[in-house]
């Protein structure tokens, strides 16, 4: 199995492509902490893997909170000795409208969730990897980080941040043997697609949908199995990546 004996924390793991992540990790032999503000969901997802023999241990976290997080990473290194992949997955968005209609509020929880979380799980891995000699963290990007579009300026803009530290942060850990990668999804059958199209019906779908080339939305065994290579050995030298699953969305 590709990820035998390594242990991982999948942040927002109680839904979407953080619960196909999850699934996708145990079944290849990963130890996995599902971490969600949703601790009912987490667990729904944990029980799920164990259930499919699997090992997996649900946490509670908001990713935008230094005390969760320890918390979080440190359930990891309680159960299983080390850290192995830290997947930052969580994300929020604003919904769909215009830049002007977000109230500072939201601005800052978006950037908290999906910015600031980054920060603060390296602050709490990356000493374990350097210690351990290595690791992998993995950030949920977004297409809306590369090709951003009209109504989700915001959350366009957290995203391409998410892709810029990613490439920073791989150049400075690169001597440590960590490698730092981030995901790029086009939008999926997800509880954030709601937010992300304003309102979701047939006919959002349907424009969503035509314009991705390859004729529909990504799924989460999509972004799972990226995800899974991207923190595999196999990509023992591949680092500083902001890898496209959107069917050809980019081009």
């Amino acid at each position: 199995m590709r990820l035998s004996a390594k242990t991982a924390v999948v942040t927002g793991g109680g839904s979407g492509f953080g619960e196909g992540i999850v699934t996708r990790f145990a079944a290849e032999g990963a130890r996995v902490v599902v971490a969600d503000i949703d601790e009912a969901a987490a667990r729904r997802v944990a029980d799920a893997v164990t259930k499919a023999g699997g090992t997996a241990k649900a946490v509670r976290a908001d990713v935008a909170r230094a005390d969760d997080t320890k918390r979080m990473i440190a359930a990891a290194t309680e159960a299983w000795g080390r850290l192995d992949i830290v997947v930052n997955n969580a994300g929020i968005s604003h919904r769909n409208g215009p830049m002007l209609g977000v109230d500072e509020a939201m601005f800052d929880r978006i950037f908290a969730v999906n910015v600031k979380s980054i920060y603060l799980a390296a602050q709490e891995a990356v000493p374990i990897f350097r210690k351990q000699g290595g690791g992998a963290i993995l950030n949920t990007a977004s297409t809306a980080g590369i090709r951003p579009r009209p109504g989700l300026v915001w959350y366009n803009a957290s995203k391409g941040a998410a892709i810029s530290l990613t490439k920073a942060m791989a150049i400075e850990l690169a001597p440590d043997k960590i490698r730092v990668n981030c995901l790029c999804p086009v939008a999926g059958d997800t509880p954030l697609l709601a937010t992300f199209m304003g309102e979701d019906t047939p006919e959002k779908r349907a424009q969503f949908r035509a314009s991705i080339p390859m004729g529909r939305l990504s799924t989460p065994a999509d972004i799972a199995n990226a995800a899974l290579y991207l923190c595999s050995d196999e990509a023992e030298f591949i680092t500083g990546v902001a890898f496209e699953v959107d069917g050809g969305r980019c081009i």
